[in-house]
């Protein structure tokens, strides 16, 4: 496990999928996110590469060859080297090798920075093409936020507050996490989400065209609260496991398989294109 602090808040990560599994208030004695209870969901924070969401059939086609991928790609559980670290940053980097190549068939840098500023944590995700054709992948995070965030409230005393008011519709997933072809009403003049367990009861919630760029967990109850900017992102999910006392706030640069899709990888909805040599990069950030 690796640790970066300053003098208002700590994160630790673990090489294991680069994977953030602490964001502390020093001054609250406070954590911010999900113990990976394995009663409900055995993860904190995984990060999506080289798909966001799951393929038709779990398979996509690149230049006539098909290749199997799980849902959300192979990233988060593979092991990162730590690349660098001082006191409040840390960088960790998964490059392609031979067996990553079986089954995604290009050449790559992937690498992850945790970099503190007083009391905010950002996450960069940047993805080198180092092959010798076009490269096309879609990148994402998956962090999970702990719901009460103060003693004597409850789930549903919470709310998801963005910075505009907002008319999105929402994508609903299939039984098999594939988009279905038309959206649905969600967002009516309204910059909120109330919480509820059961609002998640059906999958997450899938949004394209957001005008907000961050959101924030607060209660009316409690002067406790999280932002979390996802400006660069096209794509949010939100989600919770079944009944668990969290909230996912998921940045995606890419998108699961609609349901018609023909699983041609370079047609593939929100997908990446990144030439040869050439550098993506996109950050969001959590501030208590």
């Amino acid at each position: 496990m690796i640790t970066i602090e300053n003098e208002f808040v700590s994160a630790q990560i673990k090489p294991l999928g680069a994977e953030l599994v602490s964001f502390f208030d020093k001054n609250a004695q406070q954590e911010f996110m999900w113990e990976a209870n394995l009663d409900f969901w055995g993860k904190t924070s995984p990060v999506l590469f080289p798909i966001v969401g799951a393929l038709k059939n779990n398979q996509y086609t690149f230049e006539g060859e098909k290749y199997t991928l799980p849902r959300h790609g192979f990233a988060r559980e593979k092991e990162f080297f730590l690349e660098s670290k001082s006191e409040t940053e840390v960088v960790f980097m998964l490059v392609s090798d031979e067996k990553s190549k079986e089954v995604y068939p290009f050449d790559f840098e992937f690498s992850i920075k945790y970099r503190l500023i007083e009391k905010s944590l950002q996450v960069t995700y940047s993805v080198k093409n180092t092959g010798q054709k076009a490269m096309y992948f879609s990148v994402g995070g998956h962090p999970a936020f702990k719901i009460p965030l103060s003693k004597g409230t409850n789930y549903d005393d919470y709310s998801l507050e963005f910075e505009q008011t907002e008319n999105s519709p929402r994508w609903d997933l299939t039984n098999d996490g594939l988009i279905k072809n038309e959206s649905s009403h969600f967002f009516q003049n309204t910059n909120q989400i109330r919480l509820s367990k059961e609002l998640f009861y059906g999958d997450a919630l899938v949004f394209d065209d957001l005008k907000s760029h961050h959101v924030s967990i607060k209660s009316e109850k409690t002067d406790k609260k999280l932002t979390f900017d996802f400006a660069g992102f096209p794509y949010l999910g939100i989600w919770a496991a079944k009944n668990a006392d969290f909230v996912c706030i998921e940045p995606w640069c890419g998108i699961a398989d609609y349901e018609n899709h023909n699983q041609e990888l370079s047609q593939k909805a929100g997908i990446n294109a990144l030439g040869i040599n050439e550098l993506f990069e996109r950050t969001w950030s959590i501030e208590i």
